[in-house]
């Protein structure tokens, strides 16, 4: 596998319609308090603005989408609502995956799985495998999973690998192979939706150059307008990687004419 180019240490190529889009899906759970329906019902409704978005970022020719399904933090929340949400999880995957592979679509699952069981973790694989060789687009979820844990996970893998050369110190390229998400590129959109505005322990690493785009709507209401207005976002961004102004506007116009 040839390894991706980190925008700390190269410049990626930029295009109009972002490459990579990565998802915090906030609101679910406000959504269903405003009809005064349980929590588990914003989910739910949550899990069809998915197929919403993957069909419109597919048609607007976004290669990679990624999204926060389950972080290493939720499971604070009741017990009730995680084990809902684990329910739902594989839900997710009985009756999601053939259409997913229908659509040519590749599906990746990050994060420390071992937690999530047995059960989950042989539909993962069953579900990894089918849609292994698809590549209309990349849906990567995110389950129990935490920016702190993957570089952690990724450096003691580094130093299992590399035991002769600790006394050297970790360089970023080194790292770059072992972060869970080595096979695709940095997220170009970070998108949150329900109108909080942090990453929460989110592709921590991967997001250092990523264009970040907050709004109010909530998931379960995110559509394709909604996606349209973050992609336009997008495109209004002046994407400098450390550069100035004047040293990009002479970078596009050589662009243009060579």
């Amino acid at each position: 596998m040839a390894l991706l180019k980190s925008s700390t240490l190269d410049i990626p190529e930029t295009q109009a319609i972002p490459r990579h889009i990565a998802v915090i899906m906030d609101g679910n759970g406000r959504w269903a308090k405003a009809r005064f329906l349980p929590r588990i019902a914003g989910h739910r409704r949550g899990a069809k603005a998915v197929r919403t978005l993957l069909e419109n970022a597919a048609k607007l020719g976004v290669e990679y989408v990624t999204l926060f399904a389950f972080s290493s933090e939720n499971w604070r929340r009741p017990a009730e609502e995680v084990s809902l949400l684990m329910q739902l999880f594989v839900s997710s995957l009985e009756n999601e995956v053939s259409h997913l592979h229908d659509a040519q679509i590749r599906l990746k699952v990050i994060g420390d799985l071992a937690p999530l069981g047995v059960k989950l973790q042989t539909l993962i694989q069953d579900a990894e495998a089918l849609t292994q060789n698809n590549n209309r687009l990349t849906l990567t979820i995110a389950a129990n999973y935490g920016g702190r844990w993957d570089i952690l996970q990724a450096t003691n893998a580094w130093l299992i690998a590399h035991p002769e050369r600790v006394s050297e110190g970790i360089a970023e390229a080194d790292l770059t192979p072992y972060l869970a998400m080595a096979y695709a590129p940095e997220p170009d959109l970070f998108i949150r939706s329900g109108g909080e505005q942090r990453i929460s322990n989110f592709l921590l690493w991967q997001l250092a150059y990523a264009e970040l785009y907050f709004t109010d709507t909530l998931w379960p209401d995110f559509d394709a307008d909604a996606l349209n207005l973050a992609v336009l976002s997008y495109q209004q961004r002046e994407r400098r990687f450390g550069r100035t102004s004047e040293q990009l506007a002479t970078t596009q116009s050589a662009a243009r004419t060579s």
